[in-house]
């Protein structure tokens, strides 16, 4: 007979059931049924406006749901108590689409606000650990600096740095790459396979960026604006190179001329 640990790890990650997202009654999407793999790279993807980032709302705990849950390795986050729910989301990291980074704290301090509000460990504790998390994020020697002092991308790896503040099992990233240039982009794309390999890590990423998508997604799921429920599901580049959807390949292919990344 398996033991707990055993059943625990055959789970995915995060299995999403029958969920419904809205506001009020107007249902964003409906019907969503998917799991996340453990370890992997997850994508939501969709046009503008399809409901990516309310989805993601749900699955960390901010968007109550219209029907349906979202289960973490055979936790249910909908139907548990506040207690529970707010134990289970101390499992999960953020990065919001923002960064959002304290402008009067630095670096160091950013990192350290979850530290010192969710653990017993002292002041100088905290600082070596918001150097550590720094480090793995390419910003060694940055702990003093504020956030006005240092480019876009690197906002966004202080702000993936204070995501991972607390060991978390899971990573949610809400459009990482927004706002910064392709070199950047690139960048922070290595930085999330990088640290999905090196910590084991499940991410979820809100993205639209086609090079992004088609750089660190494992699999992915399309939402579907006109429709509103997923009409796709797969890694990128075999949706790319097998789907029939007229939907999914005029996203995937931007009306250009299909042709698989390597």
């Amino acid at each position: 007979m398996p033991s707990a640990s055993e059943t625990v790890s055959s789970q995915p990650a995060i299995a999403v059931r029958a969920l419904d997202v809205g506001y009020g009654t107007f249902v964003v999407q409906g019907k969503l049924d998917f799991e996340v793999e453990r370890g992997k790279v997850f994508v939501l993807i969709g046009g503008s406006g399809c409901g990516k980032s309310s989805v993601l709302r749900v699955m960390i705990g901010l968007l109550p749901p219209l029907g349906g849950d979202v289960i973490f390795g055979g936790q249910s986050l909908w139907h548990a108590d506040d207690a529970a729910r707010e134990a289970l989301t101390r499992r999960f990291g953020v990065l919001y689409q923002s960064g959002a980074l304290w402008s009067s704290m630095t670096l160091s301090e950013n990192i350290g606000l979850p530290l010192g509000e969710f653990t017993d460990l002292t002041a100088a504790q905290i600082c070596e650990v918001a150097a550590l998390k720094l480090a793995l994020v390419g910003l060694a020697g940055f702990e003093d600096f504020y956030p006005s002092q240092i480019s876009g991308g690197m906002q966004k790896r202080a702000g993936l740095a204070r995501a991972m503040a607390l060991d978390p099992d899971i990573l949610f990233l809400d459009e990482p790459s927004a706002g910064l240039d392709p070199m950047s982009s690139r960048l922070l794309d290595d930085l999330i396979l990088e640290l999905r390999d090196s910590l084991g890590c499940t991410v979820v990423v809100v993205t639209h960026e086609l090079a992004s998508i088609f750089t660190i997604a494992d699999d992915a799921v399309f939402l579907d604006a006109q429709t509103r429920t997923m009409i796709a599901r797969g890694n990128p580049k075999t949706l790319l190179a097998e789907t029939t959807d007229p939907t999914v390949r005029a996203f995937l292919t931007r009306g250009q001329t299909a042709t698989v990344p390597p």
